[in-house]
């Protein structure tokens, strides 16, 4: 089998199974277990797959700059934003974490809400500057420019000040074996942050997150209060959620 081969077959195993097992799959194939794991850490390098202990994970597809994922936006971005934005209630804290989809969420809050948005991203802080009953305070420090959220000392310290009755946070992937994971350990400490200061805790998860995985674990995924995802879903794809007895919510 040459090696372009060996490649696509361990892409399409990760597609189809979730994660793969390096020396379990070097048997399949016939080829030395090292060989493997060269092909897999070749593929993680190209960002094609998460490698994890013993083998590999299918690697989060929502790992673009902002700008690129705000030029993907699409009809269940919208769907999520509306159905997160309906589960806020009249005169709640809540912190909302940057991306595009939570930007979607503070388009579709009612005209009515009377509420408090938190937020280190000043896309989120823009979407609300004409809602005429939401105050918003603005969590400052370093712009981490790929997420564009305010991260570091200085923006854990004014967290760390306010209780929040909801956190919606933002992540790029959902595994069973990896948790709740992102792409930035900076980013990934300032989340950790915000739950543990947060009442509950709700993911607007679009589809290509779920079973994905990146490198730096945010939280366990049973410590998700409420998962918000698209309708008609493959029930194998939500079966992980399931055990953990996680709400979900179609949007």
């Amino acid at each position: 089998m040459l090696t372009s081969e060996r490649k696509a077959l361990i892409l399409k195993t990760l597609q189809q199974e979730g994660r793969l097992i390096a020396k379990r799959f070097s048997q399949q194939v016939d080829v030395s277990e090292d060989t493997i794991r060269r092909d897999l850490r070749e593929l993680a390098r190209e960002g094609l797959l998460q490698r994890v202990h013993g083998g590999a994970l299918p690697a989060s597809s929502a790992i673009a700059d902002f700008a690129a994922r705000e030029r993907l936006e699409s009809a269940a971005k919208t769907g999520l934003g509306k159905a997160g934005a309906s589960l806020i209630q009249p005169g709640q804290i809540v912190f909302l974490d940057g991306g595009t989809t939570n930007v979607q969420l503070a388009r579709h809050l009612p005209r009515g809400l009377q509420a408090t948005i938190v937020t280190h991203s000043p896309s989120i802080a823009i979407e609300l500057v004409d809602h005429p009953g939401i105050d918003v305070e603005i969590i400052g420090g370093r712009l981490f420019k790929h997420s564009i959220v305010a991260v570091g000392a200085s923006s854990a310290e004014a967290i760390a000040r306010i209780r929040f009755d909801a956190f919606f946070m933002g992540a790029t992937g959902l595994h069973p074996d990896t948790g709740v994971t992102t792409g930035d350990p900076e980013e990934a400490a300032i989340k950790r942050l915000i739950a543990r200061q947060s009442a509950e805790t709700i993911l607007l998860a679009t589809r290509e997150k779920l079973g994905a995985a990146s490198s730096y674990r945010i939280m366990p995924l049973d410590e998700v209060d409420t998962l918000v995802i698209e309708p008609m879903l493959p029930p194998e794809l939500l079966e992980p959620f399931d055990a953990l007895k996680i709400n979900m919510v179609e949007a």
